[in-house]
C-alpha cells in the first residue's frame, strides 16, 4: 500500500515533465517552420506589391494595395521561357525515367559478365562533377549541331539523370520475386513481355515517386541551361535570372517571377504527393 502511495505521486511527475517537454519541442518546432517560411512569406508579399513600394517599404510588410501588375509582366517576359522549361523537363525526365528503369531491370533481374562492374561504373556517374565534363560536352553538343536547340538539352539530361533514376529503381525492383520471374519465363514470356506486364505494373509507386524527383531537378538545373542553352532556347530560370537589371532591379517582378517558376512543382507535388510519400515509406521499409 505505502509502494502504490509513493509510485503514484513519481508517475504523477513524470507525466508533468513529459508534457513540459513535449510543449517546448513543439514550440521549438513551430519557431524553426516559421523561420524556415519567412522568405517564401516575403516572396508573396513583395510580389503583390508596386516597384515603388517593394524598394521603399520591409519586404515582410503586408502591401498596402494588392497589385498584380508584376505577374502579369514576369509572366510576359518569362512565357516563351517557361514553355521551354516544360519541353525540356519532360523529354529529359521521360527519357532519364525509362532507360532507368529498364536499366535497373536488367541489373536487378539479369545476371551477365561484368554487371558488377557495370554497376560499379554507373553508380560512379552520379558522383562525377558536373563541371569536370562541361568543356568536351560542350564541343560534343557543338558538333553534333544540337547547341542552343531542346532536343540538345533533352539528351543531356536523359544522359545525366539516367544513373541516379537506375539507382533508385534498383531498390524496388530487388523487392518483385525472382520466382515470379522464373514462373514468367516458364509460362513463355521474354524479358520484354515480362518487363512490361510484370514489373511496371508492380512498380507504379517506384515509377511515380523516381519521375516526381527527375522532373524537379531537371526544372530546378542551371548549370547545363546556362552553358547549352542560348536565346532560341532558355530554361526559365536563367531567363529569371536575366530579369536583373544592370543599374535597377524590379523586386516585385522578380519574385512574382519566382513564384511563376515554382508553381508547375508545386502542382506536380500537389497531385502526385501521395504516391511520392508512399514511395519513400515502399524506399525505407525495403532499406530497412
Amino acid at each position: 500500500m505505502q509502494l502504490t502511495a509513493k509510485v503514484k505521486p513519481a508517475r504523477e511527475k513524470l507525466s508533468v515533465r513529459m508534457r513540459v517537454l513535449r510543449a517546448v519541442f513543439y514550440l521549438i518546432m513551430i519557431v524553426m517552420v516559421l523561420l524556415y517560411l519567412l522568405p517564401f512569406w516575403g516572396t508573396i508579399t513583395t510580389s503583390f506589391k508596386t516597384a515603388e513600394e517593394a524598394l521603399t517599404t520591409n519586404p515582410l510588410a503586408f502591401p498596402d494595395t494588392i497589385s498584380l501588375d508584376a505577374y502579369a509582366d514576369s509572366f510576359a517576359e518569362l512565357k516563351d521561357s517557361l514553355i521551354t522549361s516544360l519541353i525540356i523537363t519532360a523529354g529529359g525526365a521521360f527519357g532519364s525515367v525509362a532507360l532507368g528503369s529498364v536499366c535497373a531491370y536488367g541489373l536487378s533481374k539479369y545476371r551477365f559478365k561484368f554487371s558488377g562492374t557495370f554497376f560499379l561504373l554507373l553508380s560512379a556517374a552520379i558522383y562525377l562533377p558536373y563541371q569536370a565534363i562541361l568543356v568536351p560536352l560542350l564541343k560534343t553538343i557543338s558538333n553534333l549541331g544540337l547547341y542552343d536547340t531542346h532536343l540538345g538539352l533533352i539528351l543531356i539530361h536523359t544522359v545525366y539523370g539516367m544513373p541516379m533514376c537506375t539507382s533508385m529503381f534498383l531498390g524496388f525492383y530487388s523487392d518483385i520475386p525472382d520466382a515470379l520471374i522464373r514462373q514468367a519465363m516458364i509460362d513463355g514470356n521474354g524479358p520484354w513481355a515480362i518487363y512490361r506486364k510484370i514489373v511496371l505494373p508492380n512498380t507504379t509507386i517506384a515509377t511515380v515517386t523516381v519521375l516526381v524527383f527527375q522532373c524537379t531537378s531537371v526544372w530546378n538545373e542551371m548549370l547545363f541551361a546556362l552553358t547549352m542553352g542560348g536565346f532560341e532556347c532558355m530554361p526559365a530560370t536563367i531567363a529569371l535570372n536575366q530579369m536583373v537589371g544592370s543599374l535597377s532591379a524590379e523586386f516585385n517582378m522578380q519574385m512574382a517571377g519566382s513564384i511563376w517558376l515554382t508553381l508547375p512543382v508545386l502542382v506536380l507535388y500537389i497531385f502526385l504527393g501521395k504516391y511520392l510519400i508512399r514511395g519513400y515509406m515502399a524506399g525505407a521499409v525495403t532499406a530497412s
